[in-house]
């Protein structure tokens, strides 16, 4: 796109919002500080590269589009691509099964931070932040729908130590990259039927919870996080760790709480759940998806309910308090295009809440002004966020418009379409 026709058509925008009283150019410099969490899994369909074994424990990716990343070298090759065509200094996120083992098996409770150590020297080299998950699916011992709230204790034991290797590897990753690394735990535990006892698993998983947490971490290097979900393949009727399950359990345990986009019921938003978890909430995580009828994880777009995050993280002044992550997988396009519209389409839709007037619609609001209220969220809709959003790609030296498109065909023709 042409340097000069995007800085003409800022220059116009600018204008324009300065009438509302936004600065545009604050608003730029502010974007520029929030990190987005790219997930590794969008980049080979959740497999990892622990085993060659099938998905299981609720996950499912569909299609089978050319080009998946074979091995770590590989999936770095493509976060790398992905991080060239965004604006702004972004982070990753990384499962436990995408551990390096150098073809030795090594059981989950086993797993220790020199088997992340490739990962974490790639992430110096590119100057980001990383993220981690255990991974509590895809397992022998997973197969019958249940891990932290096992009633096997042998079992229960196997999947507590391996939360405890994965916040010490949490904790590695925030040391070395000297940036906090946010663990986030989500179990698929649950009955395909309706249960009779719902108070005992979840009472041992409190008590499985309370030992993985057990010994204490710097929140310099390490963040914990647990995450809840209505409903999964194989828990349709029963979840142990529900949304009023990990938020209770969050508050008295001061740990962030994870708000899933696609995670509840199908009339709920996360936008309207944000205020209310960080009365009580230092901070929370959010896993930011699209689910289309369920949790079918659809590549992020700019939908009305991703706006509505945008705007209440900027409006209520959170962005300090909220780890923000991407959270979808789809094999049926081009993964490195799904990764990266996914990406921009979060990154866009935070530029477009910081260039609203907040001050003066509220203002309107505390007035009882609804009508000027509504009548301006409808102008807003209209004005020239483009034209800032072309600006601030090019300032960050990232594609503007659609041309992003032309580096990841040529990346298909040149890497993706050799992997056979």
């Amino acid at each position: 796109m042409d340097r000069g026709r995007v800085e003409k058509a800022y220059a116009l925008a600018k204008e324009q919002y300065a009438g509302f009283g936004v600065d545009t150019d604050a608003a730029l410099k502010r974007l520029a500080t929030v990190p987005i969490s790219l997930h590794c899994w969008q980049g080979d369909d959740v497999g990892g590269f622990e085993r060659d074994a099938a998905l299981s424990g609720g996950i499912m990716a569909t299609g089978n589009y050319p080009g998946k990343a074979r091995n770590a070298d590989e999936l770095r090759g493509d976060v790398e691509k992905v991080l060239s065509l965004l604006p702004g200094r972004h982070r990753l996120n990384v499962h436990a099964i995408y551990l390096e083992n150098q073809g030795r098996p090594v059981e989950r409770d086993a797993i220790e931070p020199k088997h992340f150590q490739g990962w974490i020297d790639w992430a110096k080299d590119q100057g980001i932040g990383m993220d981690f998950n255990p991974t509590y699916f895809s397992h022998p011992k997973a197969d019958d729908g249940f891990t932290l709230s096992h009633r096997d204790e042998g079992i229960r034991r196997f999947w507590v130590d391996h939360g405890i290797a994965c916040r010490k590897i949490g904790a590695e990753m925030g040391r070395q990259l000297r940036s906090p690394c946010v663990t986030n735990f989500w179990i698929p535990d649950g009955y395909k039927d309706v249960p009779v006892d719902r108070k005992g698993p979840r009472e041992i998983l409190r008590r499985s919870l309370d030992e993985v947490f057990a010994e204490p971490i710097d929140p310099a290097r390490n963040r914990d996080s647990v995450e809840s979900k209505l409903f999964g393949i194989g828990s349709e009727s029963y979840v142990v760790g529900s949304h009023e399950f990990y938020l209770g359990y969050a508050v008295a345990n001061k740990k962030l709480l994870c708000l899933d986009a696609g995670h509840f019921h199908p009339t709920e938003t996360i936008s309207d759940k944000i205020s209310s978890v960080l009365t009580f909430l230092d901070e929370i995580l959010l896993h930011v998806s699209r689910g289309v009828r369920w949790d079918s994880d659809h590549v992020v777009t700019a939908t009305d309910d991703l706006r509505a995050i945008a705007e209440e993280l900027v409006r209520g002044d959170y962005l300090g308090r909220v780890h923000i992550g991407l959270d979808f997988f789809d094999a049926s396009i081009n993964r490195i295009a799904a990764w990266t519209i996914g990406s921009r389409a979060m990154i866009r839709q935070l530029l477009v809440a910081m260039i609203e007037p907040t001050e003066r619609l509220r203002r309107m609001e505390i007035d009882g002004d609804f009508t000027s209220r509504l009548a301006m969220l409808e102008e807003l809709k209209a004005m020239p966020f483009g034209a800032v959003w072309d600006y601030y790609c090019l300032k960050h030296d990232a594609p503007a418009g659609i041309e992003w498109m032309v580096e990841a065909k040529k990346y298909e023709s040149d890497v993706l379409s050799r992997r056979v």
